[in-house]
């Protein structure tokens, strides 16, 4: 029996919804969330890890969706934003063979309804595009989505609902990692809000300037592209450590955890 029977066989005669699933490929974890229409019915995370075979994937994704109350099964499309392209062939092939389909990978010509108004629309990266995608439809624009990834992205879209660039900085993991392998002395501590900025211990002190750092950089970028578009836009944080970075911060307007899966379902809408 074929791996496509296989995953199609004992389940197939139960009454199921068909479920869209998002896949956010990044650098550093890779995202899944299964939709019932425009309803999130599950998402997970793992590590991004471009040894691993499309049996590898395609188990723990299988692992994954089970242990959610999903099942492989019910998945009628796949819709990718990947940002790591020597793990596009194995998410390609993993889909081909444990959900018995081809999945459709998120390109620069590709009809999202966005106008991509930069130099190089071809170097925009899919994650990117997919959440300018989201801002405008769920929150009109201008707006700003200020992703928290490996990088700290922040992406525009004006007035016209075109999406106009943005900025990149190091990630505050990749940055805080940077730190503690280059320094003998200082010991790992935990990104968190502090109250104070002047520390009393030096964890205190490293607590402090990672927040209070991390947070005036972004703060300052968001300021300065306000005076740029001449507009107050609306500012969407996403990303692993939104929450903490937009808790005291009066710039940012709401905290969207899935942005980019959510971004992945209404793009296929439109695809549809």
């Amino acid at each position: 029996m074929s791996s496509n029977s296989c995953a199609r066989s004992a389940d197939a005669d139960r009454e199921q919804s068909p479920l869209l699933l998002a896949v956010d490929v990044g650098n550093t974890e890779v995202s899944f969330g299964a939709f019932d229409g425009d309803r999130l019915r599950r998402a997970w995370r793992i590590r991004t890890d471009t040894t691993r075979t499309p049996d590898e994937y395609g188990a723990s994704l299988t692992t994954m969706m089970e242990s959610g109350d999903c099942h492989i099964t019910e998945v009628d499309a796949v819709l990718i934003a990947s940002v790591v392209p020597g793990l596009n062939r194995v998410f390609q092939e993993a889909c081909e063979k444990y959900i018995g389909m081809e999945p459709r990978f998120v390109t620069p010509d590709m009809d999202t309804g966005i106008v991509l108004d930069v130099d190089h629309p071809h170097e925009v990266g899919a994650d990117r595009v997919v959440n300018s995608v989201a801002v405008e439809r769920l929150y009109g624009s201008p707006s700003i989505v200020v992703d928290f990834g490996t990088a700290t992205t922040f992406d525009v879209v004006d007035v016209g609902g075109r999406y106009i660039g943005g900025a990149i900085l190091p990630g505050i993991q990749i940055s805080m990692e940077a730190l503690f392998g280059r320094t003998a002395l200082l010991s790992r501590v935990e990104l968190r809000p502090r109250p104070q900025i002047i520390g009393r211990n030096t964890a205190a002190m490293l607590q402090s300037g990672f927040y209070h750092g991390f947070l005036g950089q972004m703060e300052h970028v968001l300021e300065g592209m306000r005076r740029e578009l001449g507009a107050k836009p609306r500012v969407i944080a996403t990303g692993g450590l939104a929450e903490p970075m937009a808790r005291d911060s009066d710039y940012v307007d709401v905290v969207e955890p899935h942005l980019t899966l959510t971004g992945l379902r209404i793009l296929h809408e439109r695809l549809r």
